[in-house]
C-alpha cells in the first residue's frame, strides 16, 4: 500500500505575518493621538503627502520596518515606532523620482529620532540613479533635541567625523539632479538648511521656517511668534524660500509643474511636450501695449503671456528681487528658462536682490542646459545710497560674470530700455546669442535725463530762458537716440514689430534645439 501521509507544508509563513505585523506598526507612524493631532492642525501626515505628491500606486518605499523596537522577555515584539524619515523611489508624471519626507507625528521631525543613514540614502539614490528628488520637510536640526547631550552622554560636533555624508549629497545633488523642497509645516536648523538647498522650494502659508525657533531667538531679546519669525511672507520676500501657496495640494502641484520643465538629471535633456498653440500666432496688442510717454509703466507679465505657448508660464521667486520676473515657459513646445524686466518695480533698474536673483536663476539654467529668452526694460543698476550699501555694483558684476559663463543658447529682446552696464547684461558677452529690438527700445551709456543739465550747465545757464534751451538740447538728442541711428552702424541687429515676437522666439527654440546637449559634471550649481 502506498504511503498515503503527507508532511505538513514547509513555507515562510510565520515570517511574512511578522513582516506585515511591523509594516503595520510603522503604518501607524506616532500613534493614533499624534496623527490626530497633525489633522487638527491642518496638516497631512508625511505618508497622505507622498500619496497624493506621487502618481498613485508608484511609490515603493525603503526601510519602512526601520525604528526603535521594544522586545518581551521571551523576545517577541511590543512595540515598533519607525523611523521618522520616509523615504523610497515613486513616479511623478511617469517619470521617476525619489520622495523622501519627514514624519512630524514621530518626535516632531526632529533628526535624533530619525536613522540618519535613511535620508542620506535618498540622497544618494537620487545622484547615482540620476533620478529628481522631493524633500517634503517638516522637521527640526541635525544634531537633535536640547535634551540629546543627556541621553547620549556627549556634545555633537556638527561635521564631526562620519557626519558629513548628508551636507556632501545635499549639496552635490544641485549639479547633478533636480532638487524641489516643500516645507509643510516648522522647519528649523537643518531641515532649513534641506528646504533652502534646492533649485525650488514652497512652503504653505500656515508654515514657518527658520535656523532657530521662537524659544532660542527670544534670549536675543525677540519675543516672536513662529509666523512673525520666519512666515511664508518673511522667507519669501528675502528669497530663503520661492514660493507660498494655500494648501498642501497646491504645493504638491507647484512640485509636479516645475519639475516637468527639467531633464531627470543633467545627462539629459528637458523634455519636449506637444503644442497645440501657433507658432505664428500674432498678438496685436503687443503693437501698443509700451506706452509713447516713457514715464508709463506696463504690464510686462501681459507680455510674457502673450508670446510663450498658451498657459505654460510657470514663475519663480516672484517676491524677492522683484525688478526682474524669472521662471519656465515653452515656446513650440520646448522649454526654456525666461528672464523679464519689471518696470513696476524701480523702473526695471538691478538692485542687489535682483542680481543674486539673477546669479541663482542662471545657474540653474546652465546646468540643466535650459536656453535663456530675456524680455529687456533695464535703466541700469539701481542707484542711491542704498543701492551703494547694499553693494549693488558688487552683485552687479557677480551676476554679469554668471551671464558670461553661460554656455546655453540665449535670446534677447529688447522691449523698451538698456542702459548702463546694466543694459549691457542683456546677453553674454563674448558670444553669439540672437537679439531683436522692438520698436519702442531705447539705450544708451546712461539716460538723457538728469545729464543734459549736468553735460550742458554753462550752455543753459548762458541762455536767456534756460528752460527753452534745455528743451531745444533734449530734442535735438532725442532725435540721435532713435534706434534706427543705431541700426544704420550695425550696433543693433534687428529692429521688430513686435507682433512677430513670438514666431521668432519659437523659431529661436527649434534653433536651439541641437545645442542643447548636455555637459555634466562642467557646471556647479549653487544654492
Amino acid at each position: 500500500m502506498p504511503d498515503t501521509h503527507t508532511p505538513p507544508a514547509s513555507n515562510w509563513q510565520p515570517e511574512l505575518d511578522e513582516l506585515r505585523r511591523r509594516e503595520a506598526m510603522a503604518q501607524q507612524m506616532g500613534g493614533a493621538d499624534k496623527v490626530r493631532r497633525q489633522h487638527e492642525g491642518g496638516r497631512l501626515t508625511v505618508r497622505e503627502r507622498v500619496d497624493r505628491l506621487a502618481d498613485p500606486g508608484s511609490f515603493h518605499e525603503i526601510g519602512a520596518i526601520a525604528g526603535r523596537a521594544e522586545y518581551e522577555p521571551d523576545g517577541t515584539l511590543r512595540q515598533l515606532v519607525p523611523s521618522n524619515c520616509v523615504f523610497g523611489r515613486a513616479e511623478i508624471d511617469g517619470r521617476p523620482v525619489v520622495v523622501v519626507g519627514d514624519d512630524f507625528t514621530v518626535r516632531g521631525g526632529s533628526a535624533d529620532a530619525t536613522i540618519r543613514e535613511k535620508p542620506l540614502m535618498a540622497e544618494r539614490m537620487a545622484h547615482e540613479y540620476r533620478l529628481p528628488i522631493i524633500r517634503v520637510i517638516e522637521g527640526s536640526g541635525g544634531g537633535g533635541s536640547v535634551k540629546t547631550i543627556e541621553t547620549t552622554g556627549r556634545a555633537n560636533l556638527p561635521g564631526g567625523v562620519g557626519g558629513t555624508g548628508l551636507f556632501h549629497y545635499t549639496t552635490l545633488n544641485l549639479s547633478a539632479v533636480p532638487v524641489v523642497g516643500l516645507g509643510l509645516g516648522s522647519v528649523a536648523g537643518l531641515g532649513a538648511a534641506r528646504l533652502a538647498a534646492s533649485h525650488y522650494s514652497v512652503m504653505t502659508k500656515s508654515a514657518a521656517m527658520f535656523v532657530a525657533g521662537p524659544p532660542v531667538v527670544k534670549r536675543l531679546g525677540q519675543d516672536l511668534t513662529k509666523q512673525e519669525l520666519g512666515g511664508w511672507e518673511i522667507q519669501t520676500r528675502s528669497g530663503a524660500v520661492d514660493h507660498a501657496v494655500e494648501t498642501e495640494e497646491e504645493a504638491f502641484d507647484c512640485a509636479r509643474r516645475f519639475l516637468s520643465y527639467l531633464p531627470s538629471s543633467v545627462h539629459g535633456l528637458p523634455p519636449d511636450t506637444a503644442c497645440q498653440d501657433d507658432p505664428g500666432r500674432r498678438e496685436e496688442k503687443l503693437f501698443s501695449i509700451v506706452p509713447r510717454d516713457k514715464r508709463r509703466v506696463y504690464q510686462m507679465r501681459q507680455i510674457i503671456e502673450a508670446v510663450v505657448d498658451q498657459g505654460s508660464f510657470f514663475e519663480q521667486g516672484k517676491m524677492f528681487g522683484r525688478s526682474l520676473i524669472t521662471g519656465f515657459a515653452r515656446f513650440g513646445g520646448r522649454a526654456v528658462a525666461l528672464m523679464a524686466s519689471d518696470p513696476y518695480f524701480y523702473g526695471g533698474s538691478w538692485t542687489a536682490e535682483t542680481c543674486q536673483k539673477v546669479v541663482r536663476f542662471l545657474d540653474m539654467a546652465e546646468t540643466f542646459r535650459l536656453p535663456v529668452v530675456y524680455l529687456v526694460d533695464c535703466p541700469g543698476f539701481m542707484i542711491g545710497l542704498e543701492a551703494e550699501r547694499a553693494a549693488t555694483i558688487r552683485h552687479g558684476v557677480r551676476a554679469m560674470a554668471t551671464m558670461n559663463q553661460t554656455t546655453v543658447p540665449w535670446c534677447s529682446i529688447i522691449i523698451r530700455n538698456a542702459f548702463g552696464v546694466a543694459g549691457a547684461a542683456h546677453t553674454p558677452a563674448g558670444r553669439l546669442s540672437l537679439r531683436y529690438a522692438w520698436l519702442s527700445a531705447r539705450w544708451g551709456s546712461l539716460p538723457l535725463e538728469g545729464g543734459i543739465e549736468a553735460a550742458y550747465r554753462a550752455e543753459i545757464e548762458a541762455a536767456p530762458d534756460p528752460a527753452a534751451k534745455l528743451a531745444e538740447i533734449e530734442h535735438r538728442l532725442g532725435l540721435l537716440r532713435s534706434p534706427f541711428r543705431t541700426a544704420e552702424t550695425f550696433w543693433v541687429e534687428e529692429i521688430i514689430d513686435p507682433r512677430e515676437t513670438r514666431r521668432l522666439l519659437c523659431e529661436f527654440t527649434q534653433l536651439a534645439g541641437p545645442l542643447r546637449a548636455a555637459q555634466p559634471g562642467r557646471f556647479q550649481m549653487r544654492p
